[in-house]
């Protein structure tokens, strides 16, 4: 009966659930530094940095985790910012992959190879004009029909793109379920 004990169970249990908790703390830390760095530390003046901290206080964040996120922001070697990449997928799709980032080269060779082993390109300055911003989320102006199968190679691709650590969120112009949330 050896590796068949209960702790050995309790232990690989408790490494999934504890590398999702921390790839979940480390895009809303991100997003708290960027907000605290683009529009001030005060919550009740930042809308953008109250509604990370909320949304950090609801997947229970340590406070000072969060404290460290905002004091971040005013660091000298701080580097994060906000990046927006463009692109085609399977079935000619148009994607918006929003993330943030300390090293945009390196993030951006990384998607791009993503990208290219699942079928899609990057398109940059190529595929914003299929989509319109309202508050924080992109809204799909023109929508694009696909089968089961280029549903399934999207599907794929956003699941993908949702474990590099830098990416946020991920939008489509699909017509069935336009927006995949990351």
């Amino acid at each position: 009966m050896s590796g068949h004990s209960k702790w050995s169970q309790i232990k690989h249990k408790k490494g999934a659930t504890d590398a999702k908790r921390s790839k979940t703390f480390s895009q809303l830390s991100h997003a708290i530094t960027l907000a605290a760095r683009e529009k001030g530390q005060d919550p009740g003046l930042n809308p953008t940095l109250r509604t990370a901290i909320e949304n950090a206080q609801a997947v229970n964040m340590p406070k000072d985790t969060i404290d460290r996120a905002i004091t971040k922001a005013t660091s000298p070697e701080n580097t994060l910012m906000r990046v927006t990449y463009e692109a085609y997928g399977p079935g000619g799709v148009a994607l918006v992959i929003e993330g943030s980032t300390d090293n945009n080269n390196r993030t951006f060779a990384q998607i791009r190879t993503v990208l290219e082993t699942h079928g899609a390109k990057m398109a940059p300055g190529g595929a914003l004009w299929a989509f319109v911003k309202e508050g924080e989320e992109w809204i799909a102006k023109t929508t694009v029909p696909v089968d089961d199968e280029t549903r399934k190679k999207i599907d794929e691709l956003a699941e993908v793109l949702e474990e590099h650590e830098d990416i946020q969120e991920v939008y489509t112009n699909t017509m069935q379920n336009v927006n995949i949330k990351v």
